[in-house]
């Protein structure tokens, strides 16, 4: 490279000013500019990247709020349940009842079902009658599962009336990886 001084002088074609021309007055700018340039292009990165955020921000929120399952109605459990027998257990005089749940979420859970045993169909003057809890687990989409809730023990004269009083579905917490 050479000084300004081995030049032929301030008017040389070959030097101008401290920068020494290397392919004429563009390499003379590309030079000067050269940290001018360099601001730009860190402002441009800026730009891009805050740009790519507002894009795919709520890009990235939408796809990770959309893989929960839709929230169930409370109705919903109640019509996924039912009873299918109702019977006087011979050895104990207890009265039992057979529960069917099928589930029709689209996700694996449990059933809650609360069972009520009365002498008649329609509770006379607000009188429930007794009570029992029966949990099914594990019931995938789509499938039927059964369990079994046994009652009091039941007058021997009577026939046993059986009905589902409330139900409850308990989503399964997704297994972890």
């Amino acid at each position: 490279m050479r000084s300004a001084s081995s030049c032929g002088g301030p008017t040389s074609k070959c030097c101008v000013g401290p920068w020494v021309l290397v392919g004429g007055a563009g390499g003379r700018e590309d030079r000067a500019m050269g940290v001018s340039a360099l601001k730009w292009q860190g402002w441009l990165v800026a730009l891009v990247f805050v740009a790519g955020l507002l894009v795919f921000a709520p890009l990235g929120l939408y796809v990770w709020a959309g893989d929960a399952p839709a929230p169930r109605p409370g109705s919903a459990a109640r019509e996924d349940v039912r009873i299918t027998d109702c019977r006087i257990d011979p050895a104990s005089r207890r009265v039992t009842a057979s529960v069917e749940a099928v589930n029709r979420f689209p996700g694996r859970g449990a059933y809650v079902v609360t069972v009520e045993f009365r002498v008649t169909v329609d509770p006379e003057s607000g009188d429930r009658g007794a009570q029992a809890l029966v949990k099914v687990p594990g019931v995938l989409p789509g499938a039927t599962e059964h369990g079994e809730a046994v009652g009091p023990v039941w007058p021997a004269a009577q026939v046993p009336w059986c009905g589902v009083a409330a139900a409850e579905f308990d989503p399964a917490p997704a297994p972890s990886p």
